[in-house]
């Protein structure tokens, strides 16, 4: 008959579960993040092309803008 001890210190066990709590945890910050993007895009958006030549934007640069990518010029 076999038996199996459990060993606590198994290596790739606590390194999973804080990556998985860390995770959980970054959650509600991503979630927000993620709205004030949204909000930012949906703002520029209602602005007509001139408000955005004003401010030096072009219509097709907004998602860019909004969600964090650089901006290429």
């Amino acid at each position: 008959m076999a038996s199996f001890a459990f060993d606590s210190r198994i290596a790739g066990s606590a390194p999973s579960i804080r990556s998985i709590l860390s995770k959980l945890l970054a959650l509600p910050r991503m979630v927000h993040q993620w709205n004030l993007s949204r909000e930012t895009s949906n703002t520029l958006h209602r602005l007509s092309d001139k408000q955005l030549d004003d401010i030096g934007l072009v219509r097709g640069n907004i998602d860019a803008l909004s969600f964090g990518q650089p901006r290429k010029f």
